[in-house]
């Protein structure tokens, strides 16, 4: 079933077309209205066919989302925080959104490799030499 378009960002905006929703019985609080009415939504996206996403950022997706990716790439996610199916199916697109804009981000810098400081080097050495003398000092005593 078609809805409306998820916007994730200035670039990426996920169309009507490639979102599913399926609503479900859900558990937990409200009385009888949890046994008649299916307010939990379940929303699939298909991140392998998605054309709104480029190469990294479907990778990126799969890692953060784990377990809720199928084995064809697509990934489900189930909400039933609210009590009505309205309130879930916004949950349900807002928590989507904000993993695709963490798969979006871009790749931390690449760490330079830095020389440890002459200080440094001197602090370990003689916090060294001071944990060797304690050790020493465990051995048994000689017969002076």
């Amino acid at each position: 079933m078609a809805s409306e378009p998820l916007f994730v960002s200035n670039r990426i905006t996920i169309s009507g077309w490639e979102l599913t929703e399926q609503f479900v019985l859900a558990g937990g609080p409200g009385g009888q209205n949890v046994n008649k009415v299916s307010t939990a939504v379940q929303l699939f996206f298909s991140v392998e066919t998605s054309p709104a996403l480029t190469d990294r950022v479907k990778t990126n997706l799969k890692h953060l989302a784990g377990r809720r990716v199928s084995k064809e790439g697509v990934l489900m996610i189930e909400a039933s925080r609210f009590r009505s199916q309205e309130r879930n199916r916004e949950d349900a697109r807002e928590r989507l959104k904000e993993l695709i804009l963490e798969a979006a981000k871009p790749p931390p810098p690449v760490r330079k490799a830095t020389k440890p400081t002459k200080g440094s080097v001197e602090r370990r050495l003689k916090e060294k030499s001071g944990r060797s003398e304690v050790k020493k000092m465990r051995g048994r005593p000689t017969g002076d």
